[in-house]
């Protein structure tokens, strides 16, 4: 099997951004009279879209459709002032992507996080323009795992699944990649553990990013 394209999540695999997150989610709970969350906390609320990070977020209150909407917004309006406050690339991340656009693999982004905020994330800390697609949370599309917006990206790339790696950090992204019938690859530098990339069937687990080349150069 020959690898030709790569799929990226985005937060916590090219990115830290539990930083930003977790002080723009906790400006909104604490403007809208709920208690903040430590970041660690934080690690187990995010991968799934804005609307489960609010759920996990108020799940300990018995809180109205009304301190949903309140939180929510409040967190996006706030997350679009922070978002590049403390966010970085994770090391070794920039080269990762330097060598794979040198090796002329396809490159594509896959984030729950709006759509918005994600081309904005993306076009600040990376050149967009080594990446063929950059998808985010988009209206009428499902979110991962639902395999949708990977066919999306297959067909922009005109590869075929078995030629495409898809790589993550949560058991939402190992999810995502089995549905989609991608060969998955874990990464232990995110926000989640080992144990919960193996529990998912993650095909390779790697620590550093430059073992993704040694992934594709075996295959």
């Amino acid at each position: 099997m020959t690898i030709l394209g790569i799929i990226f999540d985005l937060d916590g695999t090219l990115l830290n951004t539990l930083d930003d997150i977790s002080d723009a989610m906790n400006y909104a709970l604490s403007k809208c009279g709920f208690n903040p969350y430590s970041i660690d906390q934080y690690r187990y609320f995010v991968g799934s879209g804005v609307d489960i990070l609010v759920k996990r977020a108020l799940q300990k209150y018995d809180y109205t459709q009304e301190d949903f909407d309140n939180v929510k917004n409040a967190y996006l309006e706030q997350y679009q002032k922070v978002q590049d406050h403390k966010t970085r690339p994770y090391p070794g991340i920039l080269e990762l992507i330097d060598i794979l656009y040198r090796q002329n693999i396809k490159l594509a982004i896959l984030s729950n996080k709006p759509h918005q905020d994600t081309i904005d994330v993306v076009t600040k800390y990376f050149d967009i323009n080594k990446f063929n697609i950059v998808l985010g949370q988009r209206k009428g599309i499902a979110i991962k795992p639902s395999p949708q917006s990977v066919y999306e990206i297959l067909g922009h790339f005109n590869l075929d699944k078995d030629n495409v790696l898809y790589v993550g950090d949560t058991d939402i992204d190992m999810q995502t990649a089995r549905n989609a019938g991608l060969t998955s690859v874990g990464v232990t530098w995110g926000f989640r553990t080992y144990e919960e990339l193996l529990k998912n069937n993650a095909n390779f687990i790697i620590n550093n990013p430059l073992d993704l080349v040694q992934i594709i150069n075996q295959k």
